[in-house]
């Protein structure tokens, strides 16, 4: 059985995109019922009408009660998935074949660890890990246990970003390429200032927290917010860089960058509560092709077109890449070549009304879920495989210790090591609070 929806391209052809209806049944539950979770979620039922959403875990009761509501009414068996407030509580039953994971950052490796143990394949929300050694450890898990683990860099399903990928870049219109800039302009740092308070009762804080340094509770941080604090994510760099990093190297067929420098800093808004630079601009040197990444929460994106995406650039041609879009221009004259981000609403019509969905963002998604699938069924590396969302968090983690020392990185990706700077080696994982334990990677 399969859905086909026709992409239609301004290079001439027509490509048909299928996405296979999955028949199987299988056993789902879901850490983190936030905003996209449920979003990953929905989009699994959509491509997966026979999966049942056993187990729903959050620490706020609140979105916990309502997304089992909503997940309850939207599956196919009615069935209300029974929650949990502690994933440790849901992962001991071992029912379940796939584990979703998108909590914030600060809480992706252990209950990632724990899924794999539990013997469940894992879709998990990127970046990876908060720190290197939890995305080593992340990695070794998955392989010790021999589990499929798709990250959420999802740029790599997206129908026309691989129509860019395969028809631009892989038929030579580029020419040779040496270098790409990555880039985000949107005013995403918090930058209001309210007050400390007392957490919700409906909120946990104290598990909510877990690893992470104990902050007084702002009511920034839930939900959502949570990235503006260096205590439980990346910055803008792990957010948004990760994304177009990972899509470059995708692309270009990059493996890890080998040198890693930054600058930048909180340069406009010292108001806000937020501690996450305003301003970054970080180099992966990944030898023959330089990729350059700048962000800044303030003031006009250069190209109002493209205020988050890459611009690769060939002695022959450049193109420019978003969620949104595609544009490749050929050097010197030649035919120029436009393509809009695939919709996919008649096939999907509740993706019209559903509350707080990125639409654009969905057809990648439903993408994603398929691959994995795939990948489970033949126990194979999805196309956003735990080792790529490995290497492209790392080095946005590397970049933002580069930030911190004002030194550049010489980076060993065989050994997961800095070369010559013990320093840097120190700070590839941060200290966990009490009770909870550092995973590393040769005790998974």
């Amino acid at each position: 059985m399969l859905r086909r929806t026709f992409l239609s391209t301004a290079a001439g052809s027509l490509a048909a995109s299928q996405l296979p209806v999955d028949t199987k049944p299988r056993r789902v539950g879901l850490i983190g019922t936030g905003w996209y979770g449920k979003a990953d979620l929905i989009r699994l039922l959509q491509v997966s009408p026979n999966a049942e959403v056993v187990s729903l875990c959050d620490v706020d009761k609140q979105m916990l009660a309502a997304a089992a509501d909503q997940i309850g009414a939207r599956q196919a068996s009615k069935k209300k998935p029974r929650t949990y407030a502690d994933y440790r509580e849901m992962l001991k039953q071992k029912d379940l074949d796939i584990v979703l994971i998108a909590t914030p950052d600060h809480w992706h490796a252990l209950p990632m660890i724990e899924a794999v143990k539990s013997g469940a394949d894992v879709y998990c929300q990127k970046p990876i890990s908060l720190d290197v050694i939890e995305g080593q450890a992340m990695l070794a898990a998955a392989r010790k246990y021999n589990k499929v683990v798709q990250i959420g860099t999802q740029r790599r399903s997206t129908p026309h970003l691989i129509e860019a990928r395969d028809r631009i870049i892989k038929e030579g219109k580029l020419g040779k390429i040496a270098y790409a800039e990555v880039y985000c302009y949107y005013h995403m740092r918090a930058k209001n200032t309210p007050p400390d308070a007392a957490p919700p009762a409906h909120l946990d804080y104290e598990m909510w927290t877990g690893p992470a340094p104990m902050r007084p509770y702002n009511p920034i941080v839930h939900p959502r917010s949570w990235r503006a604090f260096e205590e439980y994510g990346n910055g803008i760099m792990g957010d948004m860089c990760v994304h177009m990093l990972d899509m470059v190297r995708w692309m270009l067929d990059l493996g890890a960058p080998t040198k890693i420098s930054s600058a930048g800093g909180i340069l406009i808004d010292k108001e806000s509560k937020a501690n996450i630079p305003d301003t970054q601009e970080a180099t992966f040197d990944f030898g023959s092709i330089k990729v350059n990444w700048t962000h800044r929460s303030w003031g006009h994106p250069p190209d109002p077109a493209y205020p988050w995406g890459a611009t690769i650039y060939g002695d022959k041609g450049t193109l420019k890449a978003s969620v949104m879009s595609y544009d490749f221009t050929p050097l010197g004259g030649g035919q120029p070549v436009h393509k809009d981000v695939t919709y996919e609403f008649e096939q999907y019509p509740e993706d019209r009304t559903e509350k707080d969905l990125e639409r654009h963002v969905a057809p990648a998604i439903r993408g994603h879920m398929v691959d994995l699938l795939q990948a489970i069924d033949k126990r194979s590396k999805p196309v956003a495989d735990i080792e790529q969302g490995y290497i492209s968090s790392t080095a946005c983690i590397l970049a933002n210790l580069a930030l911190k020392t004002g030194r550049t990185i010489n980076w060993d990706p065989v050994k997961g090591r800095a070369i010559g700077d013990e320093e840097i080696n120190r700070m590839l994982m941060r200290p966990y609070r009490k009770p909870w334990v550092h995973p590393t990677p040769d005790k998974v």
